[in-house]
């Protein structure tokens, strides 16, 4: 039963990255990207922080982003595209973006 909840939490994750274009949001800083500079590109209020931190832990674990440091002396986090982030990208020709947002859309989705 836990491997179906998590699968369903991780759909959703990831629909919900594909939404705010994270992939793209990452991609276009050009380096790794701390939690705080992610909210503020999201406009993402500074009090909804753990959220954003809660749902990136969620895309980190399902092996969608991965976390760095900004640089080797910065105990900071960061965030980078994995190989299956890069092909979230708008910019990528074979994203499977539509097919993500069209299975994971609550029409279908309804009982």
């Amino acid at each position: 039963m836990f491997g179906t909840i998590r699968s369903d939490l991780s759909s959703m994750s990831l629909k919900c990255a594909v939404e705010l274009k994270i992939p793209d949001i990452i991609h276009n800083h050009g380096q790794a990207m701390s939690l705080s500079y992610l909210a503020l590109a999201l406009g993402i209020h500074h009090s909804k922080l753990h959220c954003l931190h809660r749902l990136m832990r969620i895309l980190i674990h399902s092996g969608f982003f991965a976390e760095s440091k900004t640089n080797p002396t910065d105990q900071q986090k960061a965030y980078v595209l994995t190989p299956i982030s890069h092909l979230l990208r708008k910019d990528n020709p074979l994203s499977p973006t539509p097919f993500i947002l069209g299975m994971l859309d609550p029409v279908l989705l309804k009982p």
